[in-house]
């Protein structure tokens, strides 16, 4: 029973439902190569499930993962090493997968921190990403979308991607550190 002056409001928030758009986004890395340039590369298989409530991305549950043996730097002989035992090991870990568990607000309404757990090689470790939101959109087939960009920092070793090689000059062959470097586009499930 209501007072008076009290109104009853009843919000429905219901699931929303967004897939990645593979057409429109890059799942991509970077290296120090020689201590003087990057080696850069991306993946060609990947996908995700993301749900929100409501439209809201700050409640958005991320289940994302990528195939590691779709690995791309331009080079096909490197490539085929980064798919061997020294890195990713593709023949016995089939999958790289990403759950974000906590969304924090930044420093302005476009940004946001996304916390969760990366797994590689069987070996699973908290990360923090960094997300710039860069709006919501119908593109004109009617289809909503909502862009992303996303880059964060992890050191490969904590995975077991130990392989390096000491140069002559000093120094290593790779760094320890791989920056991320993500657009995505998400569509809005009916």
């Amino acid at each position: 029973m209501q007072t008076k002056g009290e109104t009853e409001t009843t919000e429905t928030l219901t699931k929303v439902k967004w897939t990645i758009d593979p057409s429109h986004s890059e799942i991509a890395f970077k290296v120090k190569h020689l201590m003087i340039t990057n080696v850069k590369g991306v993946f060609r298989e990947f996908d995700a499930s993301i749900y929100t409530t409501g439209e809201d991305f700050i409640t958005s549950e991320v289940d994302f993962f990528l195939n590691p043996a779709s690995v791309d730097t331009g080079d096909s002989k490197r490539d085929e090493h980064i798919r061997s035992e020294d890195f990713f090991d593709v023949e016995k870990y089939k999958q790289i997968s990403f759950v974000g568990d906590t969304i924090e607000k930044g420093k302005n309404d476009k940004s946001y921190s996304l916390y969760g757990y990366l797994q590689m090689k069987g070996i699973t470790k908290q990360i923090k990403l960094n997300v710039e939101f860069a709006g919501v959109m119908k593109d004109p087939w009617g289809n909503e979308k909502a862009g992303f960009n996303i880059t964060g920092k992890i050191n490969r070793k904590d995975w077991g991607l130990n392989w390096n090689s000491l140069l002559e000059t000093g120094g290593v062959m790779l760094s320890d550190e791989v920056n991320i470097m993500c657009e995505v586009q998400l569509v809005k499930q009916k």
